[in-house]
């Protein structure tokens, strides 16, 4: 398991305010000392005057660790570069990433992604992204490549064009839950499975919906209050299985979903702001469901009538 930025510097969908680096110093120290060595980021993390926040608090992080070198070094991060429109040649992709690595206060990258593919709207920008990687990889930049936001059509392409630079795609990130599991999904994990690729789960705690937090009652703030309005009453079944096998294993509901995830041969990524969702987050770790729960699970995953919106970006 690893740890999403996501909501480090985004004051719109996730309320960040600069008091909170604090705490979140306190986060980063208790994942790295628990073992979570992946820490996912973007260069677009951060709103408004806050673009790059994520990166830079990070960087900060690192540097400000308190624990033992050794896990100091283990530190792995991986950072997505957004496909933005001004972004037309392999050097402009190069220069973000060096631009990523100052914010990071690091010499090299574990993994550089590609944010989004442009397939959709901009396909002639497509290869430039591309060549971008095997510019980054090929100059040191980063340990390995990946992406995010690809179709099984589309990550199939990028796989066979960087294997004939004799470049590795590593990684594949996909919004991938008990709530986002679809057909397209599987076959992007089947296809990830053939071709040694490490699928990376974001959202997979559905944005907060299967934390058994939120109800029709009691919504969140701000964007994704309408989202949960509208998907919430549909997810009935599922919650009530994820309900009953926590209690069963004396775990929280956040904790199962997780472990679902990991069973699944996925690398889940949640989101954390604050110390008590990080412990329960880190509780999904030592255990796993029985191949029975994952099945009442999925069974249950597969009642429910509408599951999350998938990402605007996202190709076939």
């Amino acid at each position: 398991m690893g740890l999403g930025t996501w909501a480090w510097g985004n004051k719109f969908l996730w309320g960040y305010d600069e008091s909170m680096d604090m705490e979140l110093q306190e986060v980063f120290n208790l994942a790295v000392n628990t073992g979570i060595n992946l820490f996912d980021t973007a260069d677009s993390y951060g709103t408004g005057r806050l673009n790059g926040r994520s990166e830079l608090l990070l960087g900060n992080f690192i540097r400000d660790y308190s624990g033992s070198e050794q896990r100091r070094r283990n530190i792995h991060i991986a950072t997505k570069f957004a496909a933005y429109p001004w972004r037309l040649t392999s050097r402009q992709l190069v220069t973000a990433c060096k631009a990523s690595l100052r914010r990071l206060n690091c010499e090299r990258l574990a993994i550089g992604q590609l944010h989004w593919s442009t397939a959709n709207y901009a396909p002639f920008q497509e290869q430039a992204l591309w060549s971008g990687l095997v510019a980054m990889y090929e100059e040191g930049l980063v340990q390995a490549v990946g992406v995010s936001n690809y179709g099984p059509r589309q990550l199939e392409k990028v796989h066979d064009y960087l294997e004939r630079k004799g470049v590795p795609l590593s990684t594949a990130q996909v919004q991938f839950s008990l709530v986002s599991n679809g057909p397209e999904q599987l076959d992007i994990k089947a296809l990830c499975q053939s071709l040694g690729i490490k699928l990376i789960a974001y959202s997979p705690l559905g944005l907060g919906m299967l934390t058994g937090k939120y109800s029709q009652a009691s919504l969140p703030k701000g964007p994704r209050g309408a989202l949960f309005q509208r998907i919430l009453p549909g997810l009935e079944p599922l919650l009530k299985v994820l309900t009953s096998i926590s209690k069963q294993r004396g775990k929280t509901m956040s904790q199962v979903a997780l472990n679902w995830c990991i069973c699944k041969g996925t690398i889940p990524i949640p989101g954390v702001k604050n110390l008590r969702q990080a412990q329960d987050n880190l509780g999904a770790l030592g255990w796993k469901l029985t191949n029975a729960e994952v099945s009442q699970l999925d069974e249950a995953s597969n009642q429910i009538s509408m599951g999350m919106i998938q990402n605007i970006f996202q190709t076939k």
